[in-house]
């Protein structure tokens, strides 16, 4: 029973990793109000997550950072900013959840799995964006910072509820971004 409990904790860390490369803080505040309802458990050096200075600090970050997404210029300056930050998110998120292994393990998952899984969204979704404002002159760049968000908000609230589903939703999104940045790279026939 433990190597399955193990094995949903990575499948919540990295959905949740994953999520960290659309966007930073949103699931995070997820997270923290999960594990404040008592629906995730998180490790131990990780409860600070689910106090209320963090959900305060969290929300007020997940807001600011979503809108900043929709002004024209700061949207590649964040981006920018957001790939290492979404690296270390991930790990971190990956991390907090891990509860049922030890720290070599813990962390070793983590930096490879949670700060891998929130590495390749981030840049897919980095050179989405790239493309956006190339075909669009930035016109379309509000939809891609929408569904962004909204998919943040969608693969956490599924790798809470269904760990293994939300591993899958990952790799789905992943997926799905890394073919959407390969139809404007083909020349059309």
């Amino acid at each position: 029973m433990a190597r399955m409990e193990a094995f949903l904790s990575v499948g919540l860390g990295v959905g949740i990793a994953a999520a960290c490369g659309l966007r930073v803080f949103l699931p995070f505040l997820l997270l923290g109000a999960a594990a404040r309802l008592g629906w995730v458990p998180l490790a131990p050096g990780f409860e600070w997550i689910s106090g209320t200075p963090a959900l305060i600090a969290l929300g007020t970050a997940t807001v600011l950072e979503i809108a900043a997404y929709y002004v024209p210029w700061l949207d590649h300056a964040l981006d920018v900013i957001a790939s290492p930050v979404a690296v270390v998110a991930g790990m971190l998120a990956t991390a907090a959840v891990l509860t049922d292994l030890p720290p070599a393990a813990r962390f070793a998952i983590a930096i490879v799995a949670g700060g891998g899984a929130a590495a390749a969204i981030q840049a897919t979704s980095v050179l989405l964006r790239l493309k956006s404002t190339a075909l669009t002159g930035g016109l379309g760049n509000p939809v891609v910072a929408t569904a962004e968000w909204i998919g943040a908000a969608i693969v956490t609230l599924v790798a809470i509820a269904l760990p293994l589903a939300g591993l899958l939703l990952a790799a789905a999104a992943l997926a799905l971004l890394l073919r959407r940045r390969g139809r404007g790279a083909r020349p059309r026939g």
